[in-house]
């Protein structure tokens, strides 16, 4: 007999949840009292509760399991709406515990009171309320079972203080299993259009694979790997995907789209056969979808239907989980013991090299005494043998880092993708630190961005997380100068940074390491240095050229060939 507030503790522990991220406030007292006492389920006390759903983003994406917060009402559970958005645009598992009024309260206003449930359901896969202190162990179940299962997402579950109250006890039940009369997802693909599409596979004369992010949430980066093998077939990556499939393979031509290499978005805009895998055709890849990939037939996998034609039509819709349809169309490449017209493709890579040695990631040093971006990626990706897991926050030096950075693990790119969240980066390390702790975890950040969560240094400080903080600093809010220069004939309405920290001293304060990096000839030693301090978290505060751009660039509402290779290059 337990309650309420134990019940979550015990639930939490039966689910073998090791860590939550969460902030303390009135509604949920009941359950940190809980919490206070036992001693499996630990709790990472952050300073904001925006930084608490970027933790358990960041540990999710990392691990593959659902990461898990815990807020009181009113404002502790709208704080963390940034991070919920952040999560559902990216596929992301997360349950969100939010505390709230009493139940008898609900409605009338009452002190720290906000109908969360109104106001996260635009961003969540589902929202549920405890409504009786004994339904709280199935409430939670089918909270972790919807974050967890078909197209993961975040779940919110509101719990008014009431249903925690100490001294009223229900019977605990762990509930081993969860069925849901209106949630069935899919767990294999249709034969038959499994079929149509390797027919169609086998016939092309210009296939390009292009996965997204649910190659790295199926954990089908083996069979990825394999169909690309057994085919010959190149394969492009989304934002999301970047590395579901090795940077370092023949096969690869990296990732595509906005800033997506040359190779990448010529061999799609002219390709007979796009076979589209976890991928959702989202703008930052189609550029103007009227214009996208004019001579091609499309097949798309992907586990949620609603994303199948959403935005760009396809020819052959496979609806079902990455690794099961992959594994299917494996199958039947080798029961056909068929290949694909070996001429045809010989002549379609001898295209796509021409179009490698053309770009290949050039930029320009111009011997000049500032940084460049790309060299502080490049020599980041060297010392680190390209094993580490990385942070982002948003901005020129996600893009920088996305490209220069070469991935060849899955989960260990985590970036906000989809909403393009700025404070994301350092919570996110954070999380992936606690559960990879012999690991090393870097966040690749700027002036700006940093900022926006820079009191989490403090929660570093308290659990002893020594990430290593890759400051890119170029005084400005350098994605928004970019466009700025790009369309509004360099009017840099606010975008410089005209007050900022001096970094190195700003990290000491908090109890870390402090290193300031301003030439090229710094740059090897003074990241050996931070990197050599294995126990410490080191903020490396990096000053690199402020007018560099990232490129290539898409030109505006043109099709995928359409770029801009430099500030004078335009294909």
């Amino acid at each position: 007999m337990l309650s309420g507030a134990d019940m979550i503790v015990r639930f939490l522990q039966d689910e073998g949840i090791e860590y939550i991220y969460g902030y303390p406030g009135g509604a949920v007292l009941h359950i940190y009292d809980a919490l206070f006492r036992q001693n499996k389920v630990k709790h990472i006390l952050v300073r904001h509760e925006q930084a608490a759903a970027h933790m358990a983003d960041g540990y999710a994406r990392a691990t593959g399991k659902p990461g898990v917060v815990l807020v009181t009402s009113g404002p502790g559970a709208t704080n963390t709406v940034t991070g919920i958005a952040t999560a559902y645009m990216d596929s992301i598992p997360m349950v969100v515990l939010c505390g709230q009024v009493p139940s008898t309260l609900i409605g009338e206003d009452a002190f720290q009171e906000t109908d969360m449930m109104g106001v996260s359901r635009p961003v969540v896969k589902h929202n549920l309320s405890v409504r009786d202190p004994s339904e709280i162990p199935v409430v939670l179940k089918k909270a972790f079972y919807l974050a967890s299962t078909g197209r993961p997402g975040p779940v919110v579950v509101d719990i008014p203080k009431d249903m925690t109250t100490p001294n009223e006890r229900y019977e605990y039940v762990y509930p081993k299993k969860v069925k849901m009369r209106s949630y069935s997802p899919p767990t294999r693909g249709h034969a038959g259009q499994i079929r149509k599409a390797v027919d169609m596979m086998l016939a092309a004369k210009r296939p390009i694979i292009y996965a997204g992010g649910g190659i790295v949430l199926g954990h089908a980066s083996k069979e990825l790997v394999d169909l690309s093998h057994q085919l010959n077939f190149p394969v492009t990556t989304t934002l999301m995907g970047i590395g579901g499939f090795p940077a370092d393979d023949k096969h690869s031509l990296g990732w595509l789209g906005m800033h997506g290499s040359y190779e990448s978005n010529m061999a799609m805009h002219h390709s007979d056969l796009i076979v589209a895998v976890g991928a959702r055709f989202d703008d930052r890849v189609t550029n103007a979808t009227e214009k996208f990939c004019p001579g091609a037939k499309i097949i798309h996998v992907d586990i949620d239907p609603a994303s199948i034609s959403k935005t760009v039509q396809v020819d052959v819709p496979i609806v079902g989980p990455a690794v099961s349809v992959l594994r299917d169309m494996i199958a039947f490449v080798k029961e056909d013991n068929s290949r694909p017209d070996k001429e045809a493709l010989s002549s379609w890579w001898k295209q796509i090299n021409e179009w490698r040695a053309y770009h290949g990631g050039r930029y320009r040093t111009d011997d000049s005494e500032m940084l460049k971006p790309q060299q502080v990626i490049e020599m980041l990706c060297k010392i680190t043998g390209g094993n580490a897991y990385v942070t982002t926050d948003v901005g020129q030096h996600q893009m920088f880092t996305a490209q220069y950075y070469r991935f060849n693990k899955p989960n260990r790119w985590i970036n906000s993708g989809g909403l393009g969240t700025m404070g994301f980066g350092l919570p996110a390390a954070m999380g992936v630190k606690l559960s990879f702790p012999e690991e090393e975890v870097v966040c690749v950040t700027g002036e700006g961005s940093i900022q926006m969560n820079i009191q989490e240094l403090s929660t570093c400080k308290q659990f002893n997380l020594p990430i290593k903080i890759i400051n890119l600093n170029n005084r400005s809010l350098g994605m928004v100068r970019q466009w700025q220069d790009m369309n509004y004939e360099a009017r840099h309405s606010q975008s410089y940074m005209e007050s900022l920290p001096d970094f190195m001293a700003l990290a000491e304060a908090y109890g870390h390491v402090g290193i300031t990096i301003r030439k090229p000839e710094e740059l090897e030693e003074g990241l050996r240095k931070a990197f050599a301090m294995k126990d410490r978290l080191v903020f490396v505060d990096i000053y690199v050229d402020p007018h560099e751009h990232v490129y290539p660039m898409q030109v505006a509402r043109g099709a995928m060939k359409d770029m801009w290779l430099s500030k004078t290059e335009r294909v």
